[in-house]
């Protein structure tokens, strides 16, 4: 375990820097971007570990993974993000433990989440995940929605109940047009934020960029970025 540790500090050093520099090149202070450490498929005792070296913000993408991990670290003084893409038969689960739902896509995932936060008492942040290779059908290859369909989900969960709508998360995308262009990626992902937030101030948040493309991300204007491998290693394919 102090071997793991060890490693651990290591590499969150290393993306601290990293965003730092990233900082410092936009001319933004360090204190305006958040690190969101991804742990899907690493145990509660990274998570654990995570927490004494002072992450405050870690993210799960499979609610089976995440639910038990969740209970095992309910102690620790974490905000728990959910970045996949979320079925409705898994929303009461996801409520239970996640203070952000990154991946808010559909009108009917968002009167899901309303229907489970009021149950439970609570207020789950959401951001509306935008889909910058969407088809003609308005979804992109990893989920989320439309650039032109962010006015009226925003609006959705802004008016329901046990939501809050803290903004916008996108993936550079994989095909289309912003395929290996993340800059324009994020700085389009920008531009739809600012376009938000005349109607809706406070949605402030602006998930992006991940291990390979913080720096993109963070000199476009990001918020949030979500880091994963960069801080916990490759994990070994099982079998």
């Amino acid at each position: 375990m102090t071997d793991r540790r060890t490693e651990l500090a290591a590499n969150l050093a290393k993306v601290e820097e990293r965003i730092t520099a990233a900082c410092a090149a936009a001319g933004r202070e360090r204190a305006e971007v958040t690190l969101i450490v991804v742990t899907k498929t690493y145990p509660a005792s990274d998570v654990r570990i995570l927490s004494e070296l002072g992450v405050r913000h870690v993210a799960e993408n499979r609610d089976q993974d995440a639910a038990p991990k969740a209970a095992a670290c309910a102690d620790l003084p974490l905000t728990w993000h959910f970045v996949g893409q979320l079925q409705t038969n898994k929303v009461r689960s996801v409520v239970g433990y996640a203070g952000v739902v990154q991946s808010v896509d559909r009108a009917r995932l968002v009167t899901a989440l309303s229907k489970e936060a009021v149950r439970a008492e609570r207020e789950v942040g959401c951001l509306v995940q935008v889909a910058l290779d969407a088809d003609a059908s308005g979804r992109g290859e990893r989920g989320g929605v439309a650039p032109g369909g962010i006015e009226e989900l925003a609006a959705l969960v802004a008016g329901s109940p046990g939501l809050r709508l803290d903004g916008l998360m996108t993936v550079a995308p994989l095909t289309g047009e912003y395929a290996g262009r993340e800059q324009a990626a994020f700085g389009r992902l920008m531009d739809l934020s600012t376009d938000l937030r005349r109607a809706h101030p406070a949605a402030t948040m602006v998930s992006a960029g991940m291990s390979a493309d913080l720096e993109q991300a963070v000199a476009a204007g990001a918020t949030h970025v979500r880091v994963g491998t960069a801080v916990l290693g490759v994990r070994p394919r099982l079998g």
